[in-house]
């Protein structure tokens, strides 16, 4: 077995973030990591395709964390996003929200679903996650920023959501949240603090390179791939 290739899915460049997007690719290659994806927060249509640095022997992939309360406007820009980009992500924290982003199986990771006194996550939920692939987030910055009683309902939070997430086999993505260079922890680092927040060795690992690799492999298929249930077929293959 090779070594693993590790990715953080949710990191932030100006304007969202403090930190140039080549400042964040700089780092993050110098840290070990094999890719991230530049996710900024957005609640509008795209004007644009977005401009990605480029970086020898390192992946930079288009992400964008969509923020929407009203879930027909959801839905729609999930529509829109879905093709320009390599990784969607919601911000969840509400119960509408967050059911509207894992019932839909163009999602691939649903961020921050806790909200007043819920975790964010049910049984009817967490079922929907696993019947629609969509991954959980587990958002870094966050838990390093808190303090108190705030650090301990993220907790109590982040416990209640793995639970089920293990009962349901509900994947599970690892990730900084960066906002600048500050912000971003090397794999390492990353997996040591996710262990700390409950997490199971192996559940670490696959939430920072497995699961990452497969969300890369269903939205970027092969050469051979024309659209859903049809593939080109070469030479022998044809009979």
């Amino acid at each position: 077995m090779g070594k693993p290739k590790y990715y953080d899915f949710c990191v932030h460049a100006v304007p969202d973030g403090d930190s140039t997007a080549q400042e964040l690719v700089s780092l993050a290659r110098h840290f070990g990591f094999s890719g991230i994806a530049l996710s900024n927060h957005s609640d509008r249509p795209p004007d644009r395709k977005q401009v990605l640095p480029s970086v020898e022997g390192f992946e930079v992939f288009r992400g964008i964390e969509l923020v929407e309360e009203k879930t027909s406007k959801l839905h729609s820009l999930i529509g829109k996003f879905r093709n320009l980009t390599d990784v969607l992500i919601v911000h969840g924290g509400s119960e509408a929200v967050n059911r509207a982003a894992l019932e839909n199986p163009r999602v691939d990771i649903l961020n921050h679903p806790a909200f007043d006194r819920s975790s964010g996550l049910n049984q009817v939920l967490a079922k929907a996650a696993a019947e629609n692939g969509v991954a959980i987030g587990i958002t870094l910055r966050p838990l390093l920023h808190s303090r108190g009683s705030r650090r301990i309902r993220l907790l109590s939070d982040l416990k209640s959501n793995l639970d089920l997430a293990r009962k349901y086999d509900v994947s599970l993505v690892l990730c900084s949240d960066a906002m600048s260079c500050f912000d971003l922890r090397s794999p390492m680092e990353m997996l040591a603090l996710a262990e700390v927040c409950g997490l199971e060795e192996d559940e670490a690992l696959e939430a920072i390179s497995t699961v990452p690799e497969k969300i890369i492999a269903k939205n970027r298929p092969g050469p051979g791939y024309i659209k859903k249930g049809i593939e080109v077929l070469e030479g022998e293959d044809l009979f």
